[in-house]
């Protein structure tokens, strides 16, 4: 009896245990695909993911033996690995949101001349899902397909939360505000007040935040309940004011129509 007692009384802390070495597994995962295929050396991971570096160190090393991660032994840096990608191939949504968008984003390229994303929400983060390059010589290429950043970090992030419950807003925003500085010195009250203005303006503005010489500006999609948003990018210089007002409307065009798309998939109307 005194036996079954202890091994219950243990149980709830291996059950911890457990569920906090899959939490920093996830993380340590998530930092590391922040970087796309530039990878991170392991002080980086560490000290991004919150781990001390002998934790971090076994972690990298059980991922990397399972094919979760890999290892340049050149550059000492380390990338996501192939079981990653293996396994994404099979969790295949109802549809997906980058092919529903192809062809607004191809649209926005050829009238805007710029650089187009599509950046879908991931809890807490943006992950760049899509990109189409405009034909003007000089690109803005701040983002790659895959990368991942808090929200709010990106005009796409931005315009996210920027149609969002406020409460839910202020709760994204404080769990991400130790992630911010990283990014060209933002601020969670920083972010704050560019979120009051996304809302008063009706698309999401920012310009040289993560990327310097960079403007981009965002709409979210769909308006209601937003899973995802389109942004173009271009060099600050062809973003004055009155430009702005004609790429959003010219942005705002598509994403009303991939919305319709969506709504007729979900079988419900818009809110």
């Amino acid at each position: 009896m005194k036996a079954l007692k202890a091994a219950a009384a243990d149980a709830p802390s291996e059950a911890r245990s457990g569920t906090q070495s899959i939490e920093r597994a996830v993380t340590t995962l998530r930092v590391i695909a922040s970087k796309g295929r530039r990878g991170m050396r392991i002080a980086e991971i560490a000290s991004t993911a919150g781990l001390s570096a002998s934790t971090c160190f076994r972690m990298l090393q059980c991922l990397q033996s399972e094919g979760l991660v890999d290892k340049d032994e050149h550059t000492r840096k380390y990338t996501l690995g192939s079981l990653v990608y293996e396994l994404g191939l099979l969790a295949r949504p109802r549809y997906r949101l980058n092919e529903l968008c192809d062809s607004a984003l191809h649209a926005l390229a050829e009238s805007t001349r710029e650089t187009v994303y599509l950046s879908e929400r991931s809890g807490l983060e943006a992950v760049c899902t899509a990109r189409t390059m405009g034909d003007y010589p000089i690109k803005a290429l701040p983002l790659d397909v895959g990368i991942r950043r808090p929200l709010g970090v990106g005009a796409g992030g931005l315009a996210i939360l920027g149609v969002m419950d406020p409460d839910e807003v202020a709760t994204i925003v404080g769990a991400n505000a130790g992630r911010y500085e990283a990014f060209g010195g933002l601020t969670a009250a920083n972010l704050l007040i560019a979120i009051a203005e996304t809302r008063q303006r009706g698309y999401a503005f920012l310009d040289s935040v993560a990327t310097p010489g960079t403007g981009a500006l965002g709409v979210a999609l769909p308006s209601h309940g937003p899973l995802a948003a389109i942004s173009v990018a271009a060099i600050s210089g062809r973003l004055p004011l009155e430009r702005r007002g004609e790429i959003a409307a010219l942005i705002r065009k598509q994403v009303d129509k991939v919305s319709s798309v969506l709504w007729d998939l979900r079988g419900v109307g818009p809110k």
